[in-house]
């Protein structure tokens, strides 16, 4: 998986398309994450322990890796992920700007 969690991402295709976030969560099975305030969906919950008074909550739903496009830190355009092996070791790196990212 070239996203990581923290990795500033810009959605292509959906709903939210054309906004960006932070990544909360990856899952390296099924290819999709969850994107911070991206893909919300209402749903009603019970009275509980937890949530005493119950209602309706906003939850983030799973994106496909393919609706995201990666947001280089350093030049601040959507990119694709390279690799370079320096050392022996694998770093990411933007294909516009040459960065590690």
């Amino acid at each position: 998986m070239k996203l990581k969690k923290n990795d500033n991402v810009y959605i292509l295709s959906g709903k939210d398309k054309g906004k960006s976030g932070p990544i909360e969560k990856v899952f390296v099975e099924d290819k999709k994450l969850i994107v911070k305030g991206i893909n919300l969906a209402k749903k009603h919950i019970k009275p509980s322990k937890k949530s005493p008074s119950g209602g309706i909550v906003d939850i983030n739903l799973k994106i496909d890796v393919s609706n995201v496009m990666l947001v280089c830190p350093s030049c601040s355009k959507t990119t694709k992920v390279g690799y370079e092996i320096n050392k022996g070791e694998k770093t990411r790196v933007c294909k516009k700007c040459k960065q590690n990212i």
